[in-house]
């Protein structure tokens, strides 16, 4: 059996997100949460096709556009408090390290939070190993292969 070599990422980083047209944006690692969401306003629901918003004006990377998603879920999300949501989940990419990754993303409103995304479990598993001590790791990387 063959085990791919992991790579260690720290608790904070910086990604591109190219489907979603958003790059070197602020994402927080967490273990603790098994899905991975981006910060959404203004989300509609017209004959099948979800329409959002992703970040707001307070965010350096906000372009404003309105992003469709033909393809879409609706999941059920339990916070660290214990209660569920139901939360529209799409498909993108995110680029680490260089290298373009699916992703799924829960659309959440995280205006309080600090960071517009969250990474969790669900796509952390089996390609990283976070150490609490480092912060953005990839995005150091990136800046010393240019």
């Amino acid at each position: 059996m063959v085990s791919k070599k992991k790579l260690i990422i720290g608790r904070t980083d910086r990604a591109d997100f190219p489907k979603l047209e958003i790059e070197n944006l602020d994402i927080k690692i967490d273990t603790g949460a098994y899905t991975s969401s981006i910060h959404c306003t203004d989300i509609v629901e017209e004959n099948g096709i979800l329409l959002a918003t992703l970040l707001d004006e307070a965010h350096e990377q906000y372009h404003g556009k309105q992003m469709k998603f033909e393809e879409y879920e609706i999941t059920s999300v339990r916070s660290s408090n214990g209660t569920s949501e139901l939360r529209y989940e799409v498909q993108a990419n995110i680029r680490l390290f260089s290298k373009l990754w699916k992703i799924s993303l829960t659309l959440s409103n995280r205006e309080q939070m600090r960071y517009p995304v969250l990474i969790g479990r669900k796509f952390l598993s089996s390609k990283f190993i976070v150490d609490p001590e480092l912060q953005d790791v990839s995005y150091l990387q990136g800046l010393h292969e240019n």
